[in-house]
């Protein structure tokens, strides 16, 4: 690693309160902009505008998307920014550079019979009784809530205790938010941790996780949580490919808009810190009630 990189990240840490998914991303976004000015024989101390340009035109050659190249460009910009500040370098190449435009992507989402589908095949999905109401646990919460994932895989189970209505949850950036429960979920949740509690091992009862396990992190992974969402879309019949834990996140505010919810509240219960962010949702009701009239109009 570059020696600029372990500083700019701890400083990111330290100013921005970034998450640590956050970090990881500009770790590995930095980590091949290095890479590709190694193999070009520089360092990012040399390393001028046209270096950078032509770091974004091989990316974009090995068909790297345009979300994927705008973001390292991102990562760049502010490494560059960061190091003019600190006086690493006395200009900053990144600065006049513009990168390509994004289009508006409408994230994937899922009908309301489709997540029923996949709540109702949760219930019978597991080799074990215990993992089968884990399962339901985990899926009942994620619906409810609109929770990420690593949110929902590193919950506290000190948050979940008495019959909550409302559990806290700590999202990007250290920013805390309440989320309600829903009856179905709250009757999982007491389900799962009734044999939790008894049944789990002395070490993972006593857990501070909800959903502990016996890896590194003391709870289940993203990765795992992913692939547990894949094979249940499997066997659902529904397609793995568009089914993920943030489609069920999608889903959760799609069906809340088109059941009346407004911005406002779907923003502070995604836990987003601008209500721009939250407006793609209407963009995709917009979508599927466009699509609806085309196909399903008798005069279409």
């Amino acid at each position: 690693m570059h020696p600029w990189l372990p500083i700019f990240l701890e400083a990111m840490q330290a100013e921005q309160d970034a998450a640590i998914n956050t970090l990881n991303a500009y770790g590995r976004d930095l980590k091949d902009f290095v890479g590709f000015l190694d193999r070009k024989k520089l360092t990012p101390e040399v390393a001028g505008r046209a270096d950078i340009e032509k770091y974004l035109i091989e990316l974009e050659a090995i068909g790297l998307a345009k979300s994927t190249r705008a973001r390292r460009l991102s990562s760049i910009r502010q490494l560059y920014r960061f190091a003019f500040t600190e006086g690493w370098r006395n200009d900053d190449p990144a600065a006049q550079i513009r990168g390509p435009k994004r289009g508006r992507h409408l994230p994937t989402t899922l009908s309301e019979a489709d997540v029923l589908t996949l709540l109702n095949k949760a219930r019978a999905f597991g080799k074990t009784p215990l993992d089968k109401l884990r399962n339901t646990c985990l899926m009942e919460i994620l619906y409810a809530t609109g929770l990420r994932v690593t949110e929902l895989v590193s919950l506290p189970v000190a948050a979940t205790r008495g019959d909550p209505r409302m559990i806290l949850v700590r999202g990007k950036g250290g920013r805390e938010r309440m989320v309600p429960l829903s009856p179905p979920a709250r009757e999982a949740l007491a389900d799962w941790l009734l044999v939790r509690d008894s049944d789990l091992t002395e070490k993972h009862a006593k857990s501070a996780f909800l959903f502990p396990s016996r890896g590194k992190k003391g709870h289940i992974t993203r990765e795992a949580f992913f692939l547990f969402i894949k094979n249940l879309a499997l066997v659902s019949g529904l397609d793995p490919k568009g089914v993920s834990p943030h489609t069920l996140r999608h889903a959760f505010a799609t069906h809340l808009l088109a059941n009346g919810a407004d911005l406002l509240s779907i923003q502070v219960l995604l836990g987003h810190a601008d209500v721009s962010t939250t407006e793609i949702y209407t963009h995709v009701l917009e979508e599927r009630l466009k699509e609806l009239v085309l196909n399903k109009h008798p005069l279409a």
